[in-house]
């Protein structure tokens, strides 16, 4: 089986470069950073799917369904009410101010100070989070498929980051819109194939499965219990504000985004893309639910199982040759489309936010130097990531990094709330660095302690509400009123 696998994957990765040569010719620093924001805004929108669905997601939310049932889809229907609000509020400010970095909004309105901080922490939200999800792609690869080739962890690594490296290199942000196109089909490909395998071997018609998913309780939606951290209306709010800050406040989604021509193509985009994405969520319930009915018929016991392993287990194990080679395409496609993207956002960010790539080198030459030079050290950061957790893989440790990772985006809300919905200034920026450090770390220890804290009450999505809001709090302490602009009447 492996061997096939690697004539696929090759396949995959040839079809790749094929468009990367195509989107990359003639490409310059403009097509890097900005696609020379010529992007068509349905790829973009086609293309976000894979993007916005990492590895992680491909595998955890089927997953899930066994221990949360399809209570993730109040997540879901939170993401349309964020991504409408991205649309009509985050969008038209992006495009009126011309933002390559979306972070370079905060020093125009907060101070330099603000600029900074925002753009190191996402830096080092992205740089981890994705990392991350990468490590655990390349994880389960490893035990699935390169482990029997006797391949070491490393050298799977340094491929798979190599890999990214070379696509992305000259055209970023343009080959990326592109690639994520082929990336997007190969995982929703791998979704429904998954599910045609399951109907194909089990022989039941769809009532069928359903009523099977529906009697074993997994096709509940509505978890009434409020201190649940998956209470119903805690998943709404708190996927809203997700989306908000997470793709909204994230260079890596908005870059995407500000690649397309016009301000209303942009928001087309959106639009499709939020479409695509509620039926691509609801059919990942979906194929959790038809995994958890396949199990129970098969007698297979993933009661002991991570559930993160449920997906890749029955596909390699149980569904045959097919299954398991539209497994590994579509996680790699997952993979892919969530590093690609990370790899051109933290170099733009560390080009225009930290270094001031504009400012600082007069010539195109110059800038497409320090542009490279950035993309390659980026690239060495996330295999330096990657390469430490193969050494110390812990899954306890990875949710607490993936945790505190998403803390890091409520000083991101805090700070751009504060600059839309407020005309206060700031009086001592040096402040705002300590903020952001110091009540994330609050925050984590009140969601730690929260059942003891709150009677019982356990935080869920809806932490990063309340890490935006003291952080904004903390800047409406630092700040004055703005004042008023005197005309001088002679």
């Amino acid at each position: 089986m492996g061997n096939i696998i690697f004539i696929f994957f090759v396949g995959y990765i040839c079809l790749l470069f094929f468009i990367t040569w195509l989107t990359s010719r003639k490409a310059d620093n403009k097509t890097y950073f900005t696609g020379n924001r010529k992007s068509p805004w349905f790829v973009v929108a086609y293309g976000m799917i894979g993007a916005s669905l990492s590895g992680v997601t491909f595998m955890s939310v089927p997953g899930d369904v066994a221990t949360t049932q399809f209570t993730y889809f109040g997540v879901v229907i939170g993401y349309i009410l964020g991504y409408f609000a991205i649309m009509y509020f985050l969008l038209p400010l992006y495009y009126k101010l011309r933002l390559t970095s979306i972070y370079e909004y905060l020093g125009d309105r907060l101070g330099e100070e603000a600029h900074k901080t925002g753009s190191v922490f996402f830096i080092l939200s992205r740089l981890l989070g994705s990392a991350l999800r990468m490590y655990l792609v390349i994880y389960v690869l490893q035990i699935f498929v390169f482990d029997a080739w006797g391949v070491p962890i490393w050298i799977t690594a340094v491929i798979m980051i190599f890999i990214i490296l070379l696509y992305t290199f000259k055209g970023g942000i343009k080959t990326v819109v592109w690639t994520d196109t082929l990336q997007t089909t190969f995982l929703v490909l791998a979704l429904i194939l998954t599910i045609h395998y399951i109907f194909k071997d089990l022989n039941f018609s769809f009532p069928v499965i359903w009523d099977k998913m529906e009697s074993a309780g997994y096709t509940k939606v509505i978890n009434t219990d409020w201190r649940s951290h998956n209470y119903f209306i805690k998943q709404i709010i708190g996927g809203m504000f997700i989306t908000i800050a997470m793709t909204g406040l994230d260079q890596d989604m908005m870059q995407k985004n500000l690649s397309c021509k016009t301000l209303k193509d942009s928001q087309r985009n959106m639009m499709s893309f939020t479409g695509i994405l509620v039926i691509v969520n609801a059919l990942f319930l979906l194929l959790g639910g038809m995994l958890m009915v396949f199990a129970s018929e098969k007698g297979i016991d993933i009661s002991g199982m991570p559930t993160d392993r449920i997906y890749p287990e029955i596909a390699f194990n149980y569904l045959g040759m097919g299954a398991a080679i539209v497994f590994v395409l579509g996680l790699i496609a997952a993979g892919f489309s969530s590093a690609d993207g990370t790899f051109t956002a933290l170099t733009t960010s560390v080009c225009y936010d930290l270094i001031e790539i504009e400012q600082r080198y007069k010539t195109e030459k110059q800038r497409g130097m320090v542009r490279r030079i950035v993309h390659i050290l980026i690239a060495m950061l996330f295999l330096a990531v990657i390469i430490i957790f193969s050494n110390h893989h812990n899954d306890a440790l990875i949710r607490i990094i993936f945790n505190v990772a998403g803390y890091t985006y409520g000083p991101l809300l805090g700070m751009f709330a504060f600059g839309m919905f407020t005309n206060r200034i700031i009086k001592n920026g040096k402040l705002i660095p300590a903020i952001a450090v110091i009540v994330p770390t609050v925050c984590f220890f009140l969601s730690k302690y929260s059942e003891q804290l709150f009677n019982g009450y356990k935080f869920g999505f809806e932490m990063l509400i309340v890490n935006g809001f003291l952080v904004f709090l903390s800047l409406l302490i630092i700040s004055e009123q703005k004042a008023k602009e005197v005309i001088d009447p002679a």
